[in-house]
């Protein structure tokens, strides 16, 4: 009979924060899992040399920036392929696939456990300068690390298996993507501790040895082995083929970000099948907790609205959540936090950008690279909702000899201007190395759009400039273009940068890919890891204080119109489309009554301040 002890052990190692030790995950794979005979190898070798010659976005930026052919490397590797056992040659193309430093791009080998996460019990940051940070430990599984009292939030961590941990950060960080080195120090920082394993190899150590100093600065030493989670995805994420097909994200980072939640934030994980369960602080409860969080914060004079990804199958949904949390927050400022944004839907992210400004949105614009097969697969009728606008410029590329296609929007201009401006305060945003893809387009839109200033925490954002597809998606549309790729042994995949995004605005044409979005620049302090950023935020009102503000509110009642306003000198009207009067030139702040004729089915209201758009509302009415 099983003593009590025995059963609390299985039902911790059941929970899903625990998950299961490293070496009994890969234990439990059937016989010949990642086992690929030699034509298998050759076609997983064959379906990247054709992807990479002929779709691959980047191609031309990596080959001039890193002087490195990945064709030519695959050659070489091809040459290997009956010397190399089979972990070898997956963590071969792996490693060489990473040397395009390209988050996008990845190769998926069966030896890589789909959806689960190695995971270490705490969490790292570093704070400080870019030239001498420290490390803390910010976050610790108490439910895993259960028999060290020292080992908490706060300690000092100084040696990594005996290696430096500043060196060890590194030596990590050569292997890591990211087209500038603190955008590969910043995710090496985090896969230190949680490694998707879809995209990367397992650990290659069982156990790390970790040399910390305590709180009360005395040295100590503690050993953790590696586990295994399982963070399904949230079931709002996104799905649909239009949706994959429209993304712009890192799937290894949104996967670690779901870890990191299952792990040390399990209860509200466990919400995303009740969303009531998740509101709090007086907010509502949208349904999309898991992509948007909102507080008030400094004595509830400004809103802070963080966005952990943008990894939706409903942009309108995710719009709709979007507003409902910016209505219940003050309108004095708004700091919008995008830090270690993952990416996701290209058209939640730019259609999000007319929430908070008067003026209208520019999308950034995207191209393919002209070649035979991305000139086939635009102009295949099955392809042509994906990829028919850019048809006739991939044609015409063959007697020119453009590189690429002309470049044109993924989400249009109408739909980034559908649903206007909700948010009338002054923002701030708040980005670092790891707010990639679609997290760096809404960056770009914030800039080149004059929304409001930006502050990064090391020099710009991840610099993931591009759309990208999967493996299964790609294939798709060659097929349907009568180009078919080799079929790729079971278990294997990818994914590949297919759509390159250029700039907006004054930055028109400016490539976002290894560059990322700059601005004004951060270091994190000691109080901003261990006691919710407080500096940071501090820091951020002062931001926001320094821009000019003003209030709009508009709401109908009956017959009558209701407007508030405040800073404003002149508000215009108009009804369907047309004025509706001459301008209202206003004395004194205040709320007025505007009566409504029968029939209206749509209001905007336009505020001015010294003769420049501030504010701008539009009602739709309900039919009678």
């Amino acid at each position: 009979m099983p003593t009590r002890r025995a059963s609390r052990r299985r039902r911790r190692i059941s929970d899903p924060q625990f998950g299961q030790p490293l070496e009994r995950a890969l234990q439990q794979f059937p016989h010949g899992v990642g086992a690929l005979n030699g034509a298998e190898r050759f076609d997983v070798l064959d379906n990247w040399v054709h992807v990479l010659d002929n779709l691959y976005a980047h191609l031309p930026l990596k080959l001039a920036l890193y002087g490195f052919s990945p064709v030519r490397a695959i050659e070489r590797l091809r040459q290997q392929v009956s010397e190399l056992s089979d972990l070898q040659f997956h963590r071969e193309l792996m490693m060489l696939i990473n040397r395009l430093r390209d988050a996008h791009t990845q190769y998926s080998g069966p030896k890589t456990l789909q959806n689960a996460v190695a995971s270490l019990p705490f969490l790292v940051e570093s704070f400080g300068s870019a030239s001498k940070p420290s490390y803390l430990v910010t976050k610790v599984n108490q439910r895993i690390v259960r028999n060290e009292a020292h080992f908490v939030p706060g300690v000092k961590l100084e040696f990594w298996n005996g290696v430096p941990f500043d060196r060890a950060v590194d030596l990590h960080a050569e292997v890591e993507t990211g087209g500038r080195p603190d955008a590969r120090r910043a995710r090496a920082v985090e896969s230190l501790t949680m490694r998707a394993l879809g995209y990367l190899p397992p650990p290659e150590e069982k156990w790390v040895i970790v040399q910390y100093r305590d709180l009360k600065n005395k040295v100590r030493e503690i050993r953790f082995n590696w586990r295994v989670v399982y963070p399904d995805r949230d079931p709002r994420a996104s799905r649909s083929h239009s949706a994959r097909t429209r993304r712009g994200i890192n799937p290894a980072a949104e996967s670690v970000r779901r870890a990191k939640k299952l792990m040390f934030n399990t209860e509200l994980w466990r919400a995303e099948r009740n969303p009531k369960k998740a509101a709090r602080e007086g907010l509502p409860a949208t349904g999309y907790e898991d992509f948007l969080s909102a507080k008030r914060v400094m004595n509830d004079k400004y809103g802070y609205l963080r966005i952990w990804s943008f990894d939706v199958n409903d942009d309108q949904g995710f719009l709709d959540a979007a507003i409902q949390l910016l209505k219940a927050l003050p309108d004095r400022g708004l700091i919008i936090d995008l830090r270690n944004n993952p990416g996701g839907l290209i058209w939640a992210a730019e259609r999000m950008l007319q929430l908070f400004t008067p003026n209208s949105i520019t999308p950034t614009k995207f191209a393919l690279r002209a070649t035979p097969v991305t000139a086939a697969m635009a102009a295949a009728a099955l392809n042509q909702q994906e990829l028919g606008p850019w048809a006739a410029s991939l044609t015409g590329a063959a007697g020119t000899g453009e590189l690429y296609s002309s470049h044109l929007p993924i989400t249009s201009v109408e739909q980034c201007n559908d649903r206007g401006q909700s948010y009338g305060g002054p923002v701030v945003v708040v980005v670092d190395a790891n707010t990639y893809s679609s997290g760096d387009l809404f960056t770009a839109g914030i800039v080149d759009n004059r929304i409001g200033p930006v502050l990064c925490i090391g020099e710009a954002t991840g610099a993931g400039g591009a759309n990208v597809w999967t493996s299964d998606d790609v294939s798709a549309a060659m097929e349907s273009a009568g180009v078919p790729l080799p079929a790729l042994p079971q278990g294997t995949s990818f994914t590949v940068a297919v759509r390159r995004a250029v700039r907006s605005g004054d930055a028109d044409g400016t490539l976002i890919e290894d560059a990322g979005i700059a601005g004004q620049t951060y270091a994190m302090t000691r109080d901003d890891i261990l006691y919710g950023n407080r500096d940071l935020i501090r820091h951020c009102a002062k931001l926001l204080d320094a821009q000019p503000w003003s209030r709009l509110n508009v709401s109908v009642d009956g017959d009558k119109l209701n407007i508030e306003t405040c800073g404003l000198d002149q508000i215009d009207i108009y009804t369907d489309g047309h004025a509706a009067g001459p301008s209202i030139h206003i004395a004194h702040d205040g709320t007025r009554e505007i009566g409504l004729s029968r029939g209206m089915q749509q209001i905007e209201v336009v505020g001015f301040a010294e003769k420049l758009v501030r504010q701008r509302r539009r009602l739709t009415l309900n039919p009678e």
